[in-house]
């Protein structure tokens, strides 16, 4: 016990870090140092990868969290790692194909609006490749409690490798254009420090076996599937959409008001870290009277915490948009919009991890690609009409429904 409670206070720290790193990069140093264009089109490949990448990933780094501790032996462990490293390549692979017959109706379609996208589609698909594997070897080493390094990797480490290729741009020791590239190496970087660590964790011996437990595993990732591809597309969906209906420097503004609006839910993340087993705990025990009470002080809690951070946004907001170029301006209506979709989530408490922990967890599921089906459609109408500020009410819509649902 005393290892989980000290890699987690590590990893509370380190996401809290890579958050301060985050937003140093993204609320000036992107947007003086880049450029309102080079930032957007960085977004947008990074926004575009994120969303793709649970299909390439197929949910194995979850599966692998999950199942891995229920095989006995260490042949079983070993060859379950294998299956799990190696099962993604049957869907990655006719996808990159299917990708590649169909690639100049793709690049027509996602570059109609802003040409400038048209020179950098391939990395959207090798960046989210790297983003999948990255998490299964990130979730290999999670299994053997070697959670901080990967953490550090993917909080720090990442953002940190921008904030230097940003400063690279300030001194042009690189261009603007070999940024965007720069970036793509950096996520493999990430990808083969990870995996050559995870190797030295436990040393590899590649075999396609199928699991004993094989339709468990099936089902479990089909969920796993359909929940992150919701959950990213709610995260990231928003500026692909922009960038088929407006100039693309519109997603830069777009995405320094949402990144300020995040702030209102950093104490949920925290509090969640906490939370989730507990609740785990108590719903198993079939404590409710208990669970009741945790819900009521997480709720609370979060309501008065997260209330107090959106209030101190909000009243500094015109000093905070002091430390970008005026032309961002037109976001300061975003972060009031995204920030009160935040809080109407995070007030809610626990409420998503005690129904994952009953039988009606399918139903989260079920309303969450309503969600995103609601969300979609209401940025593609809001958006021509109203631009970001339309994408951003668009999402509150999408959110408050969700919640009160």
């Amino acid at each position: 016990m005393g290892i989980v409670l000290n890699q987690s206070l590590k990893n509370t720290i380190i996401t809290y870090i890579g958050f301060a790193i985050g937003g140093i990069n993204t609320i000036y140093l992107y947007p003086v140092f880049l450029g309102a264009t080079y930032y957007a089109l960085t977004n947008y490949i990074l926004s575009s990868a994120n969303v793709i990448m649970p299909l390439f990933a197929i949910g194995m780094q979850n599966t692998l969290v999950k199942f891995y501790s229920q095989y006995q032996t260490n042949e079983e462990r070993s060859r379950f790692l294998s299956f799990t490293v190696l099962f993604p390549l049957l869907l990655i692979i006719p996808m990159f194909l299917i990708g590649f017959y169909f690639f100049d109706e793709i690049l027509m379609f996602l570059s109609k609006k802003n040409i400038i996208v048209k020179n950098y589609i391939w990395l959207i698909p090798f960046i989210g490749l790297c983003m999948a594997y990255f998490e299964i070897f990130y979730a290999w080493l999670r299994v053997h409690m070697h959670s901080v390094f990967g953490n550090f990797i993917k909080e720090v480490g990442l953002r940190l490798a921008s904030l230097f290729l940003l400063v690279g741009v300030y001194y042009n020791w690189i261009t603007v254009e070999g940024f965007v590239y720069a970036t793509a190496v950096v996520y493999l970087l990430a990808l083969l420090v990870t995996m050559f660590y995870a190797f030295s964790i436990e040393k590899p011996h590649f075999q396609f076996s199928i699991p004993a437990n094989t339709k468990d595993v099936l089902v479990y990732t089909f969920y796993i599937i359909l929940s992150g591809s919701v959950a990213n597309l709610l995260l990231d969906g928003d500026k692909m959409i922009l960038n088929q209906y407006m100039n693309i420097e519109n997603i830069a503004y777009y995405s320094v008001a949402t990144y300020i609006a995040l702030v209102i839910s950093v104490p949920s993340r925290a509090m969640h870290q906490i939370v989730y087993p507990i609740t785990a705990k108590l719903m198993h025990e079939n404590k409710h009277d208990e669970m009741d009470i945790l819900y009521k002080k997480t709720s609370i809690n979060l309501q008065v915490v997260g209330g107090f951070v959106m209030l101190g946004i909000f009243v500094n907001i015109n000093q905070l948009y002091e430390l970008v170029p005026p032309e961002y301006a037109g976001g300061i209506m975003v972060v009031f919009m995204i920030g009160l979709s935040k809080y109407f989530d995070l007030i809610l408490g626990n409420n998503n991890a005690i129904i994952f922990n009953t039988k009606y967890y399918r139903a989260v599921l079920f309303l969450g690609v309503i969600l995103v089906v609601l969300t979609v459609v209401l940025n593609m109408i809001f958006i021509p009409l109203y631009g970001i500020i339309g994408s951003a009410f668009a999402t509150l819509l999408s959110i408050t429904l969700y919640s009160v649902a």
